[in-house]
């Protein structure tokens, strides 16, 4: 991309006077927003608590880039965002009500100052995870594409975030789908507490966005009008399908990385030079030198800004503090009471199939039905999956539906992340559960914490598939069980189908839930079959299934091991004990009542199983619900069947002496029968 530099003075001169005046005065507000957030945060008693992050020495990188857009053009912030919100049309009050974590913040102090969104009006929101922007930045873009709007997003990043792994993955997507994303690069010279000089060998950021194949440009970041034709050419080069472009806007940082930074670090002569670049008076200088105004009208100018402030600041504080009683709401979707739910009558054929077939056939019929449904992960679209789940799926229904990524976990979730926040329902899947924990990021920090900061008004319902445990030859690195780590998580859905039908019906279900669902399969039953009900129904989430009543001792197990938890109940059964199998099938949302039904049935004596190493396992929950649900019902003797708390060798021979087996259950259940 070239990108004209001619001079600032001939710009101008092309530049109407009345949009130079209102460029500058964006700017003033977000300067006069920031020292108002600083004066604030460090009065006694602080009107602002924790750390703020502030832009002083950037105002002219959003505004410019907002000026350079259409009026639908999204953003992604950093968490140094403030003037971001502002320029995307955020009000003051609401942004500084959200700094000052009152209700009338735009998320009525949830998000507080480096935290703060609004996607529902194209403010996507800033992030607090450095380099996190990047991949759901990039999601927003595919919605726009499969939408057909012309829209692109423009996501900035400070200087540190491109030595992030997210970053490169963000990078390396966006340029291998050419999506419509604007790479806005601050760059002030410091990652955080660090000069950027000493991370990076290259003259300019730019420079990096060669090895992805895209163009970059390094230009004046202080001058807005510079931003905003820079931006204008590149949002029209994505608009014309041709990709994404990495725009490094060189800035001073006038002030410390946060509100408490003393700068011990910072040499003077650097500051004093930072200083001589302030974007603020060196605008202004040259709005005077051009004749755009007068130093009486900039004095005008200046003045009205803070009686602006001052009108707001005072707004705010005399704002309420949110309600207490508010703290635990819109964790979760919360249906709409008036609205009845749909049902079908519509029983479905039935055939018996593997369970990979199940999970191939409930892909299949979620696209057939919903237009905003993708499917797509590492080699999922032409080779139809490692394990063939979405076998056949591109051929039928297209590769802009059904697609392959790049070997980036970040990206793909961060993606479905930003697709989801636009509407579309993105079905992920990930090879490996263990592959996951080098992109929790966007399961934990992003996907779960949409609608509980935004008060309930967006979401990130995204689904993913994954699969999980140890089979003959795996790894430590191919084996985990990491349904306890994931259920931990305020805001997830975690689905654990463990027969074909389930594979069908809980992903099902996982697709239509409102909130984000994890669905963990299981590779060692891929080829298991079983009859399957293709109905078009859609159960509710969260029901357990007990397989079999008991009343001598019941198993609360789930995944894998209801297999060995019913071969140990047909065992038992030889010797006239009576044991139940309940099926968890969820582990958020839990069927408490069905667990307490089955439990109470069996007398209170339980044998909780699972796959996954005991310490820390979900079964620990399990237990401590017991608890909880028969404090003042009936005794409960409780006993727990697990997997040691080592690593999951590849011999199978190792493997078999660890991991639960029907006979070890069947010797847990006659210990708990003598305990009785």
């Amino acid at each position: 991309m070239t990108v004209s530099t001619s001079s600032v003075s001939a710009a101008l001169k092309n530049d109407d006077r009345l949009g130079s005046i209102a460029l500058l005065r964006e700017m003033l507000l977000i300067r006069e927003l920031e020292q108002r957030s600083l004066d604030l945060s460090m009065a006694i008693p602080p009107e602002i608590v924790g750390s703020v992050h502030l832009c002083a020495g950037q105002e002219a990188v959003p505004v410019g880039t907002l000026a350079g857009l259409s009026k639908l053009d999204q953003i992604v912030a950093t968490y140094r965002g403030h003037g971001w919100a502002l320029a995307s049309g955020l009000s003051l009050v609401e942004v500084l009500g959200e700094i000052c974590h009152r209700s009338i913040g735009v998320n009525g102090g949830r998000g507080g100052s480096a935290y703060m969104m609004a996607p529902e009006r194209r403010f996507i929101g800033e992030n607090s995870i450095v380099g996190a922007g990047l991949p759901i930045a990039c999601g927003v873009a595919m919605a726009n594409v499969a939408s057909g709007n012309g829209q692109v997003v423009a996501v900035s990043l400070g200087d540190g975030a491109f030595n992030q792994g997210a970053t490169h993955e963000g990078l390396a997507f966006a340029a291998a789908r050419s999506l419509p994303v604007l790479v806005i690069c601050e760059n002030n010279g410091w990652s955080e507490l660090t000069p950027t000089s000493l991370t990076f060998k290259v003259e300019r950021i730019a420079q990096r966005a060669s090895g992805y194949g895209i163009p970059g440009v390094t230009i004046d970041g202080t001058d807005p009008v510079v931003v905003r034709d820079t931006v204008a050419q590149a949002a029209d080069r994505a608009r014309q399908g041709r990709g994404p472009v990495l725009i490094e806007c060189r800035v001073p940082r006038l002030w410390g990385h946060y509100n408490r930074d003393i700068e011990h670090y910072r040499p003077k002569e650097e500051r004093d030079q930072a200083r001589t670049r302030d974007p603020i008076s060196t605008f202004s200088n040259k709005l005077i030198a051009a004749g755009l105004i007068t130093q009486s009208a900039l004095d005008e100018l200046v003045a009205s800004v803070r009686t602006e402030m001052n009108e707001v600041q005072k707004i705010v504080l005399n704002s309420p503090v949110p309600h207490a009683a508010s703290a635990e709401s819109h964790v979760w979707f919360t249906p709409n009471p008036q609205v009845s739910p749909q049902k079908s009558s519509d029983i479905g054929e039935t055939k018996t199939v593997s369970y990979i077939q199940a999970v191939n056939e409930a892909l299949s019929r979620e696209l057939a039905t919903r237009p905003e449904i993708l499917v797509y992960g590492e080699d999922v679209g032409y080779a139809g999956g490692i394990f063939g789940a979405s076998r056949g799926l591109q051929k039928a229904y297209g590769a802009d539906r059904v697609f392959d990524t790049p070997i980036s976990e970040s990206a793909i979730l961060g993606s479905a992340v930003g697709a989801a926040l636009m509407g579309m329902k993105p079905i992920v899947e990930i090879m490996w559960a263990d592959f996951m924990l080098v992109a929790l990021d966007q399961i934990i920090n992003q996907a779960a914490n949409v609608r509980y900061v935004t008060g309930g008004r967006s979401g990130a319902p995204i689904v993913v598939r994954t699969q999980q445990g140890a089979t003959p030859g795996s790894c430590a690195q191919h084996s985990q069980c990491l349904e306890a780590l994931l259920a931990h998580i305020p805001g997830l859905r975690i689905a654990i189908p463990a027969t074909p039908q389930d594979a069908y019906s809980l992903l099902r279900a996982a697709i239509a839930s409102s909130d984000p669902c994890v669905v963990f399969e299981s590779r060692l039953l891929y080829q298991t079959t079983g009859t399957v009900s293709y109905s078009n129904a859609i159960e509710p989430i969260g029901r357990s299934r007990l397989h079999k009543p008991g009343r001598d001792a019941v198993i609360v197990t789930w995944g894998t091991m209801l297999q060995v938890a019913l071969a140990a109940s047909d065992k038992l059964k030889e010797e006239s004990i009576d044991v139940g199998v309940l099926d968890l099938r969820w582990l958020c949302p839990l069927d408490s009542e069905g667990l307490h039904a089955a439990v109470k049935n069996a007398g209170g004596r339980v044998i909780v199983l699972h796959e996954a190493n005991r310490t820390g396992g979900f079964g620990a929950e399990i237990t401590a619900k017991l608890l909880e649900l028969f404090e003042n019902d009936m005794p409960l003797n409780v006993v727990r069947v697990a997997t040691p708390d080592v690593r999951i060798p590849a011999a199978p021979t190792l493997q078999r002496a660890l991991l639960p087996t029907s006979e070890k259950v069947v010797d847990e259940v006659r210990r708990l029968l003598v305990l009785k």
